[in-house]
């Protein structure tokens, strides 16, 4: 999936991009009660919004000490189902989306936050390039037995989703019934209880 996306930096968390997408937003259900934040926008080569991520709970910061006591937090991972289709140019043809694309955004943002206690930060690069070449051979594995299978409600509808975890925190991905696949990441709070809603207010998440 050949993306951009918009940075997450203080004050430049505008909710311009997620306004402009084309299909409807997933975050955490009601149930969750704390903070919620915009992430970022992820855009094709023609500027169509193609995917977004909506956060909760304490905003993870990049570090190496993995204390997951001190960070509570999960991202929701909104992809556009988007079918095999020709380019806005016509001379070529764009990747269809699935399942295994949101399981890959999910996968790569959790490594964007963590790297390993020991490691300088010098070999970062070339440990999240080798993570992210890990993250998208397993999320073209679903079926495989590195994921097991959750059942978690979406817009109050059991869903069954892929599910994995690891030594950074855990994964999920799957689908709904609007057109559009879920990933989420998240440490320090348990996947076994969260429960997804389309957002009715996207412009409330703006901070």
């Amino acid at each position: 999936m050949e993306t951009t996306s918009q940075p997450n930096r203080a004050g430049v968390r505008t909710v311009d991009g997620y306004l402009l997408a084309p299909f409807p937003w997933y975050a955490l259900d009601e149930a969750f009660t704390g903070p919620r934040w915009l992430m970022q926008v992820g855009t094709s080569a023609d500027g169509a919004v193609e995917h977004g991520s909506l956060g909760h709970g304490d905003e993870p910061a990049v570090r190496a000490d993995m204390s997951a006591d001190r960070e509570r937090f999960a991202v929701v991972v909104t992809v556009a189902a988007n079918p095999v289709r020709r380019s806005a140019d016509g001379t070529g043809v764009l990747e269809a989306t699935s399942v295994s694309s949101a399981a890959w955004l999910a996968g790569v943002g959790l490594l964007s936050f963590t790297w390993p206690q020991q490691m300088d930060h010098t070999l970062r690069d070339d440990w999240l390039d080798q993570q992210t070449e890990t993250a998208w051979v397993l999320a073209d594995d679903l079926g495989g037995s590195d994921w097991s299978t959750l059942s978690l409600p979406v817009d109050g509808v059991p869903q069954s989703f892929h599910y994995r975890e690891s030594e950074f925190g855990w994964v999920l991905a799957g689908s709904t019934e609007q057109g559009v696949h879920l990933g989420a990441y998240g440490r320090g709070m348990s996947a076994y209880g969260l429960g997804f809603s389309m957002v009715k207010d996207i412009a409330s998440y703006e901070s």
